[in-house]
């Protein structure tokens, strides 16, 4: 499972950093585009809709981001701030107001329409931010930067776990997860952000994300709130993974749900400081 694991990870990083690197604003917004899809047809299968409602749901989805596509295409540049700046305010509240209410109460939520709702606030902030933060000045590096945060704290947590875990952070939502693995992502991200500012002319030289380097533990904090919020959506459907889209990781959701958590905050802290 190591094994596998490893090798997807690798493939998709390649194929991400092509992305990234080469494909333009308007092949990256369609990437964007099918990886939302993916993840609600992904959160479709957590909310348990079938059939009719399924299909709807995917096919608001589809027309609801078109819709910012061509927002973001043909629209003025205040317009489309304030747009995206709803979309981010609406994640802020899901992943610092309702995500901690609802891991710390246990509820369960069955309710069809809420299941899109909330659906909705976890994937199309995080589309937003993808096409925001790769826009962001210095062009990709912003984006790069903060998934690759993202991913030093999973890859970090998961190694540190593996080796030193035996404290239980979330033994009711995963059981899996421990403190040891926060503390390890805490140290890995620690020396990512201290690499990265001191090593790359693109940052070093640019005053951009003080306040995003300053509280890089923050951005920690944000990473496990996203996984357990997933893994809580997932034991809530009876199922380990939200798919089986990529070898060893399952699907989309479960390679992404800690990028939904931060990617949209960090765009509003970009856009917050006027940096887009």
């Amino acid at each position: 499972m190591l094994k596998s694991r490893v090798l997807t990870a690798m493939v998709l990083l390649a194929l991400l950093l092509l992305a990234l690197f080469w494909l333009p604003p308007f092949g990256w917004s369609f990437l964007v585009l099918a990886m939302v899809l993916q993840g609600t047809v992904e959160w479709s299968h957590l909310s348990r809709l079938q059939g009719r409602q399924a299909n709807l749901y995917w096919g608001a989805t589809l027309l609801l981001m078109l819709g910012l596509l061509w927002l973001d295409a043909s629209a003025g540049a205040e317009q489309i701030r304030y747009v995206h700046l709803m979309f981010y305010l609406l994640s802020a509240m899901l992943w610092l107001i309702v995500v901690p209410a609802w891991l710390i109460s246990g509820i369960k939520v069955t309710q069809p329409w809420l299941m899109m709702l909330i659906g909705w606030m976890v994937l199309i902030p995080t589309g937003l931010a993808m096409i925001d933060l790769r826009a962001a000045a210095p062009a990709p590096w912003v984006l790069l930067f903060v998934m690759g945060l993202v991913w030093v704290a999973d890859s970090a947590a998961y190694f540190a776990g593996r080796k030193f875990g035996k404290t239980k952070l979330a033994p009711s939502i995963s059981p899996g997860k421990t403190w040891e693995g926060v503390a390890g992502a805490i140290l890995g991200v620690s020396i990512y952000v201290a690499l990265v500012w001191t090593f790359s002319a693109e940052f070093s030289r640019l005053q951009v994300l003080p306040a995003m380097v300053l509280t890089a533990w923050w951005w920690v904090v944000l990473a496990v709130i996203g996984d357990l919020f997933e893994s809580a959506i997932k034991r809530q459907a009876g199922v380990k993974d939200s798919g089986a889209l990529l070898p060893g990781h399952g699907g989309l959701l479960d390679r992404i749900d800690a990028l939904t958590s931060t990617l949209p905050l960090a765009a509003l802290a970009l856009l917050f400081q006027g940096i887009n």
